[in-house]
């Protein structure tokens, strides 16, 4: 029985639901169910102001079995011309006919809004956890990507459901100092192109409104990747507030052209992949600790790097060896030998050439389905 959630109460059930499932598995990262929540709250999330959404509930002698939402994105469809209902959060039992009536749900709700192309798993945006895993099943997962099972891409591709897009991930190697060939290459770019790194202290990003200029850069250099959806002011007012206010602006870095624009940004964070597993999800009544020490103490080996981008017409001016010669050695004082890419399109090959000069493994893949309706 599918179930369409109605109260905060059920939103509540939908976030936990994975914790649930996934309970002891080893390679799972736990959700902050009490943070999902927010996003799935139409009051709350500013994607609700362009987006529409409803969450559904899989039920079976009266035991939860599964869940999905159904979302569509009218700002991305327009800009790419599409008219896609969108599934994701999706987690179900080891269930074909569990499988078949929830995304059965999510087409016949995208029907009755004239769309004509399910597509998923996909968020409201590109900042909402995306991708199917297809490779790396026993692999500890990322606090930003999902966890599923081998099954889930089987019952999918046996309702019809085929590939449209994969990412990939790399597992890659710190190394204890800057390649000398990094570093040249580093200086004479600054040099030969008049830009600089740029560190800044959290009154100066207050100050100079520097969480609004960054995202607006991320908008211009992530508008062109698969099915990317442009951040509203009201999307970047909270993402400003969620993510600027607790990173270590040591391992975020900029590049800046003689004038102090921002041409390209790095965003590196501390894993938290096992600091989660141990506080389960919960912020209370110890979890605050297991993430401020990852956090902020950085007792873990990995870092996860979060976003890269470069202007537009600074992209074939090697910007990307400035931001590594800077932050290598920051990882190394920090302690960090292994750094996770987090999902990259397999046709981003710009991102991925980044990391030729590193020993690294491509040890994930995830994978966007779909099908005509």
């Amino acid at each position: 029985m599918i179930v369409k959630v109605q109260t905060r109460k059920q939103l509540k059930i939908f976030a936990e639901f994975p914790n649930k499932l996934y309970k002891g598995n080893p390679y799972y990262v736990p959700t902050m169910a009490s943070a999902d929540v927010d996003i799935f709250d139409k009051k709350v999330n500013a994607a609700f102001d362009f987006c529409d959404a409803d969450f559904f509930l899989a039920y079976r002698d009266g035991q939860l079995v599964g869940r999905v939402a159904a979302i569509i994105n009218p700002r991305a469809n327009e800009a790419w011309g599409t008219k896609n209902v969108r599934f994701g959060w999706i987690d179900f039992i080891d269930d074909l006919e569990v499988a078949r009536e929830l995304i059965q749900a999510v087409i016949d709700w995208g029907k009755e809004r004239g769309m004509d192309h399910i597509e998923g798993p996909l968020g409201f945006t590109d900042f909402d956890t995306e991708g199917m895993l297809v490779e790396g099943f026993d692999e500890l997962g990322t606090a930003i990507t999902f966890y599923n099972h081998p099954y889930y891409m089987k019952h999918l591709e046996t309702l019809g459901l085929v590939k449209e897009t994969d990412w990939v991930e790399r597992r890659i190697e710190i190394p204890s100092e800057v390649p000398e060939k990094m570093m040249r290459i580093s200086k004479i770019l600054q040099e030969k192109n008049g830009l600089h790194v740029k560190k800044y202290t959290r009154r100066e990003i207050n100050r100079l409104d520097i969480g609004h200029k960054f995202f607006n850069l991320v908008n211009e250099t992530y508008n062109k990747l698969y099915g990317y959806s442009v951040l509203s002011d009201r999307q970047i007012d909270q993402y400003v507030k969620l993510y600027l206010s607790m990173l270590d602006l040591n391992l975020v870095t900029f590049v800046n052209d003689g004038k102090d624009n921002m041409v390209a940004f790095a965003v590196m964070m501390p894993s938290m992949s096992k600091a989660m597993q141990k506080c389960n999800g919960r912020i209370f009544p110890f979890g605050w600790w297991h993430m401020a020490k990852a956090l902020y103490f950085h007792k873990t080996d990995t870092v996860d790097m979060m976003l890269i981008g470069v202007r537009d017409d600074y992209k074939l001016r090697g910007v990307p060896a400035i931001i590594m010669a800077d932050l290598i050695p920051r990882c190394v004082k920090c302690g960090f030998k292994y750094a996770e890419t987090n999902p990259e399109l397999e046709t981003n090959h710009a991102v991925q050439n980044l990391w030729g000069d590193f020993p690294s493994r491509q040890h994930r893949r995830r994978r966007i389905y779909g099908k005509q309706l």
